[in-house]
């Protein structure tokens, strides 16, 4: 594999944009720029660096979308919701349990951890921002760290051990050469470590913040979650405070029962089979629609015909601000994965100018333990870039089984360049990733709750590499 300019050029301007966020600027502007002048200087044609702007936008686009419709139907779901006052009432229940902003954390992240280990942080994260997370500001918890807690737990600790599911340490354990089941069970392990490190650090660094239950505060915040302003639509029934109980009562039934089908499926039809990831998400978002039509139509009768209309437009809406700038940051890395280049380059066989970039650097690592499951580490962080987390478990898998040596084995090494992607771009420090979600339900700054993700998250990952090499 010969290196290019438009390599280097890769190089360079991915670090221009990691500085970029370490010091807390927007980093839209050199991500267009640098797709830009890569497609430029690889195409050699100035035309062709100007259609793949476009393109790599488009395909970024294309691949989030399902994100943007998730967000769109649970937000008008919820605003519906709020017309019928449903939305208090159906949480008062849960408010018993999270009596203050301490507990609310940590139940936050038991529930996410249990719902996503099974089926996936995509489906997790509607159902546990329109039940769960609404009841944790009551009591306290800052949104910001309640986005933190289910990011961390779902996006990182469950999805990086992918213990159920088992797609990523398939992936893994194919690329090493070894059996499934031996990266699966270390990467558990690890990922309780990393996760377990994670959490402590977030609820350390920011517990002062947590507040009262009765602190204004909790309601600004309520506002941001709810990302509309108060009600001024006129109830068109006799019977509002009937049908606010039943949809209190309905909706959280609703999703308890597509949960338990989830659950059912996966035991049923085995590791291969049941609904999780993107199947999951279109199945909760799905049902989500139809209670929104329900739940409309109690509401406004035949007014209903109007009011669907503006709660689908102000999920859309807000949808688009949340995730918008995220779209061309997308696109300059998909630019460097072989899946996406093809795309946005038009051509038959396109670079993967940042696997490329990894494996020239295979032959430079390490061969002392430590310093092994560190290098192989950081690759795993820099291939999870991609915002993907998976794509880069082929290349870690490899490079685990290359540098095992009699000090540490391939499953370790293999499961710590799994937690080194998944972790990065599963995603907990990337803002185009699936965090964006998280970021989009909570109605917070995405690029915000990366960095209040970043040192937690990092520390988690270089703590449970070294543990790693010791218990191991």
């Amino acid at each position: 594999m010969v290196l290019t300019t438009s390599h280097l050029l890769y190089g360079l301007f991915t670090l221009l944009i990691i500085f970029t966020m370490i010091f807390r600027k927007g980093v839209v502007l050199p991500s267009l720029l640098g797709t830009f002048v890569i497609a430029w200087v690889y195409k050699g044609s100035v035309i062709e660096g100007f259609t793949a702007i476009f393109n790599a936008n488009l395909v970024a686009a294309t691949e989030l979308f399902n994100i943007f419709l998730i967000i769109t139907f649970m937000l008008a779901l919820l605003h519906s919701l709020r017309d019928l006052g449903a939305d208090r009432r159906m949480i008062r229940p849960i408010q018993k349990v999270m009596i203050n902003g301490h507990i609310s954390y940590f139940v936050l992240v038991i529930v996410t951890y249990v719902i996503s280990l099974f089926f996936w942080p995509t489906p997790a994260v509607p159902l546990i921002c329109a039940l769960l997370v609404p009841a944790a500001v009551r009591s306290g918890l800052p949104i910001m760290l309640a986005a933190m807690a289910v990011a961390i737990a779902g996006q990182g600790m469950a999805l990086s051990s992918d213990f159920i599911v088992q797609v990523a340490p398939s992936l893994s354990a194919k690329s090493a050469g070894i059996d499934t089941s031996l990266v699966a069970d270390k990467a558990l392990i690890l990922s309780l470590i990393a996760g377990a490190t994670a959490i402590a650090l977030a609820y350390l660094f920011y517990r002062k913040t947590i507040r009262s239950k009765h602190d204004p505060l909790n309601e600004s915040d309520l506002v941001a979650l709810d990302t509309t302003s108060t009600n001024d639509k006129k109830a068109y029934t006799k019977h509002l405070t009937a049908w606010s109980k039943v949809f209190s009562i309905l909706v959280p039934l609703s999703l308890f029962l597509v949960v338990v089908y989830m659950i059912y499926t996966k035991f049923e039809g085995g590791r291969s089979g049941g609904l999780e990831g993107g199947d999951g998400a279109a199945f909760i978002g799905g049902v989500a629609v139809i209670l929104l039509l329900l739940s409309t139509v109690a509401f406004g009768k035949q007014h209903a015909l109007d009011y669907i209309t503006n709660h689908i437009t102000d999920g859309f809406v807000f949808a688009f601000k949340a995730m918008g700038p995220v779209i061309p940051i997308a696109g300059f890395f998909f630019l460097g994965s072989a899946d996406f280049s093809g795309q946005i380059l038009t051509m038959e066989e396109p670079p993967a100018f940042l696997f490329d970039l990894v494996q020239a650097i295979q032959g430079y690592l390490p061969q002392s333990a430590l310093l092994a499951a560190l290098s192989i580490l950081i690759i795993g962080i820099i291939t999870g870039l991609d915002g993907s987390g998976f794509s880069g478990l082929p290349l870690t898998g490899a490079l685990a089984a290359s540098l095992e040596n009699g000090a540490i084995d391939t499953e370790t090494l293999a499961a710590i360049g799994q937690l080194g992607s998944i972790w990065t771009g599963g995603g907990t420090i990337v803002a185009w990733s699936s965090l964006i979600a998280i970021a989009g339900f909570c109605g917070i700054s995405v690029m915000d709750l990366v960095r209040k993700n970043f040192i937690p998250v990092l520390t988690g990952l270089f703590v449970t590499t070294v543990v790693a090499v010791y218990l191991f």
